[in-house]
């Protein structure tokens, strides 16, 4: 079948074929071919057409859509280039306040024009970048606007500052006593100096030292770049932060073109020189000062410096050609001027030679000293101190803090005396309260020094002190019940060898010279032998017992006494807020019982507990009251919790085993809990008593100056600075605790006199206004002027000639002296004045230092305004890199294995 088929086909077509030829001829079949040919060629020319132009058309829909443009490569990239920006709208407010927006703005404008502008445009004139930059900027600073406004800045000024500016001196000063005692002559002062105030540190601080940012321009360059992109972390918003080029330019503007040049400036201690200066401009500098600071000068280039001066102008005044009256005033000025030489010379030699002389030995060794009575000592805070120390040195303070004890019996009783007349001239009677008080507070000088149970005892006539307690026994206590024995205390203190005669041989005799000033000039009113002093001193100086006011206590010991603290609230008196407590007191005794409430603020119970372990002070290792909070105290949080504390402090205090260990204790709680308002006026004169004994107070060697000075002035906060900076700058913490105490009481007195009662709320209105608008604004307004003065950049100041700064620092000193007053000499001493003083000043003498100062008040800035961003752990990380602190835990390490070791 298939066979036929194909048969079939192959026939016709053949057929076909031949038809084909016989009719169109043999060349037929090429017509054909070109036929074809044609028509397949002229389909695919008209495609081609039609295509193009549809896809043209396409493209242009296309371009205007989603599809980038068609042109590529450097000719596109020229050509976006000289298109025209559009305009990038600033919002220039920045703080919310116009006064400092305007100054701001044009230090982010002058940053800009002098640290981007004047080579950005030589690679463009596209000012979109710099305005992103600018952008940057203002939104870095509204962030941080926001943040300062929400932080509060009093912790800040008045305990943050004064902390790590009293950290920075007791660094310092330990640094200075560590050299002496290598007592290394041959290494630069200056650089051991550095190097060993850094060691100290790293012991204080115990985690971080600052070695490498303050003597290191690369590390410390490095240490603000870290630090300014940390900043801009957490300024920025996280688009901007991620664009690395604006960030890195934003950073080194920051960095380098603001922070390093700031800090620079304000740790140069030529700045700080000028500074001071100017400062105590309207004080003429005094002969008698600038002589003893050159007396007293150890830098020779200091001495050199005034010595060429001095010369200069020897060689001006000899070359002038006068006559009459002005020869003589010429004269003069030529007589001091050698005489200014004469010192400069002998000083220098004396510091080349290094046979640097000690004052009070010299003066102890060989020096024919004044005397100065035993009766003058009594009465002088500054001499007593030094005669305190040495009597405790051989064993009589008993007899001195016996004799000081009297006189404030004595002074305290006729006071409260004479009130008692007073008021029974008014018809009220308090004679038995009165006599009771007056007899507990004599059987407690008693007991204390002439008992046999008193520790230490004085010893005196046998005698006399028998007569004493029949006195005491059997009839009435008067002011001078113990005259007769203070007598003979105090002839035994100036008759016997091994008190005052030996105390004027002592070189504590000479230091207490060298700080009434007294060594140069060897005069002194009264009377040259100690043999003729009269007994009756003034007791201005001496220390005073409290009796409180005398009010109607009970007696009766078979009372019991029970209260506790029920409420607490927040009164409010004539603008003043402060916290009430509401005491529950129960009386009993063996026919009746009485139930009543008083109230007391905590001031009371302040004062009712510096009272109480003062007279009994045993008690202050057992009784604690709870810490003082100078703001935010009034948070009901924070209430409940004090009253709480308070309740324990009660409950303690009424101990039935309290109470029988110390049984004239109960007049005073009696007193403090009865129902009636509480006088502090008492707790006032109580203040100013300073403590009977000295107390050990612990002061480790390397510890930070933080946290309260005590408990009595961690509300106060002008006591609490001044207190903090002379400790640190008088060293007061090593000397006697009695002077300290007088010093508080002093600086109490002073401040009350000067602002009152409200001072704590003067101070938080001062820091109110240091950092409103206005004064922030005079701030950058002041930055500005100075880095571009007339709205241009200012040329870096070359470095001032060394004779030039000598001699300033010189001017510094003697400036510095002259301002002291001479109520801090007398309080203090004039020799410890001077060194305190010259301490300070020293210690701004070094960049390195000055530096490391400036980078804590930095950090701690930082630390306040972004609580929450970890700023203490950050630093750590960036001055893990300290080669102080590398070996500092190479020698704990090593210090710590022979113990780990033997376990």
């Amino acid at each position: 079948m298939l066979t036929e088929t194909s048969l079939s086909i192959w026939g016709w077509g053949s057929l076909g074929l031949v038809l084909f030829l016989v009719t169109f001829g043999p060349f037929a079949i090429f017509y054909f071919a070109f036929y074809i040919l044609c028509f397949v060629g002229g389909g695919f020319v008209v495609t081609l057409l039609f295509g193009k132009s549809n896809s043209e058309k396409y493209l242009e829909q296309c371009e205007h859509s989603f599809l980038p443009c068609t042109s590529v490569g450097i000719p596109k990239c020229i050509e976006e280039m000289k298109r025209e920006a559009r305009p990038i709208k600033i919002d220039r407010r920045l703080t919310g306040a116009n006064i400092i927006d305007e100054p701001l703005q044009q230090v982010i404008q002058f940053s800009l024009r002098d640290y981007v502008q004047y080579w950005y445009y030589t690679l463009s004139d596209d000012e979109s970048f710099l305005l992103e930059i600018r952008q940057a900027l203002q939104y870095a600073l509204v962030q941080f606007s926001a943040r300062s406004k929400e932080t509060d800045w009093q912790p800040y000024f008045t305990t943050r500052l004064v902390d790590d500016f009293g950290t920075h001196l007791r660094v310092f000063r330990k640094a200075q006593q560590r050299i002496v005692e290598k007592g290394n002559q041959m290494k630069d002062q200056a650089e051991e100096l550095v190097d060993t105030f850094f060691e100290v540190e790293v012991e204080m601080e115990k985690e971080v030292c600052r070695d490498l940012v303050c003597t290191s321009p690369k590390d410390e360059e490095g240490f603000l770049r870290d630090l300014c992109e940390v900043l801009l972390y957490i300024l920025l918003p996280p688009g901007d932060f991620q664009n690395k080029i604006m960030r890195y330019f934003v950073r080194e503007i920051l960095s380098r073109g603001i922070l390093l040049p700031l800090i620079n400036q304000l740790s140069d201690p030529d700045y700080i020189n000028q500074y001071v200066i100017w400062m105590i401009r309207d004080s003429n500098c005094n002969y008698e000062a600038f002589m003893n600071i050159i007396k007293l000068s150890d830098n020779i280039g200091e001495l050199e410096a005034v010595k060429d001066k001095a010369s200069e102008e020897l060689q001006y005044l000899r070359s002038l050609d006068t006559a009459g009256d002005d020869i003589n005033t010429i004269k003069n000025q030529i007589n001091s001027l050698l005489y200014v030489i004469k010192v400069c010379d002998s000083r220098i030699q004396r510091l080349q030679s290094g046979k640097e002389i000690d004052t009070v030995k010299l003066a102890a060794n060989f020096g024919k000293l004044c005397t100065v009575p035993l009766d003058h000592i009594l009465v002088d805070n500054v001499a007593l101190q030094f005669f305190m120390d040495y009597m405790q040195q051989t064993g009589g303070q008993a007899h001195l803090f016996f004799w000081m004890t009297v006189e404030g019996y004595r002074v305290t009783a006729q006071q409260q005396l004479e009130v008692l007349q007073s008021r029974q001239k008014d018809g009220k009677h308090q004679t038995n309260q009165t006599k009771g008080l007056l007899r507990a507070a004599a059987f407690g000088v008693y007991e204390q020094y002439l008992s046999e149970k008193a520790s230490p005892r004085v010893n005196i006539d046998d005698n006399l002190v028998a007569k004493l307690a029949e006195t005491l026994n059997h009839e009435d206590p008067t002011p001078e019940i113990f005259d007769d024995i203070q007598r003979k205390v105090y002839e035994l203190m100036l008759r016997d060898e091994r008190f005052y005669p030996s105390f004027k041989q002592n070189v504590l005799y000479v230091r207490m010279l060298a700080e009434l000033d007294m060594l140069k000039d060897p005069s002194f009113r009264g009377s040259d032998d100690g043999e003729g002093e009269s007994f009756n001193g003034s007791p201005t100086s001496s220390i005073n017992l409290s009796l409180d006011d005398l009010s109607n206590v009970p007696t009766d010991e078979t009372i019991q006494l029970h209260a506790y603290i029920s409420d607490t609230g927040v009164c409010n008196d004539h603008g003043k807020t402060y916290a009430l407590y509401a005491i529950t007191v129960h009386r009993r005794n063996a026919n009746s019982e009485e139930m009543w409430k008083t109230y007391r603020r905590y001031s009371d119970f302040h004062d009712f507990h510096m009272r109480i372990t003062e007279q009994f002070e045993n008690l202050a290792n057992i009784l604690k009251l709870p810490g003082k909070k100078t703001f935010n105290n009034m948070d009901r949080e924070f209430l409940e919790k004090r009253k709480k504390d308070l309740n324990a402090y009660l409950q303690l205090l009424l101990n039935p085993e309290m109470m029988k260990a110390s049984p004239a204790l109960a007049h005073y709680v009696y007193d403090f809990l009865e129902n009636k308002a509480y006088s502090k006026g008492k707790g006032d004169f109580a203040r100013k008593v300073p403590p009977l004994m000295q107390k050990t107070y612990s002061d480790p060697d390397h510890c930070r100056v933080a946290a309260p000075i005590d408990d009595n002035v961690d509300d106060n906060i002008p006591l609490r600075v001044m207190l903090l900076l002379m400790d640190e700058v008088f060293d007061l913490k090593e000397r006697n605790q009695w002077l300290r105490r007088n010093i508080k009481n002093l600086l109490q007195q002073l401040i009350r006199a000067t602002y009152g009662d409200t001072i704590n709320r003067k101070i938080v209105d001062h820091v109110d206004w240091m950092t409103s608008p206005e004064q922030v604004a005079d701030a950058v307004k002041r930055f500005r002027d100075a880095f571009w003065p007339n709205g241009i950049l200012a040329e870096t100041v070359p470095r001032r000639d060394k004779a030039i700064r000598m001699r300033t620092r010189v001017a510094g000193k003697t400036k510095l002296l002259e301002v002291m007053p001479d109520e801090l000499k007398h309080i203090i001493g004039a020799e410890t004045t001077r060194k305190g003083i010259l301490r300070v000043f020293e210690m701004f003498q070094h960049s390195q230092l000055n530096k490391r100062m400036v980078y804590v008040f930095l950090e701690r800035f930082l630390e306040t305004l972004f609580p929450q961003n970890k700023f203490p752990e950050l630093f750590h990380k960036l001055h893990s890199k300290s080669k102080q602190m590398q070996r500092y835990k190479q020698r704990l390490h090593s210090t710590q294995a022979p113990s780990l070791q033997k376990r």
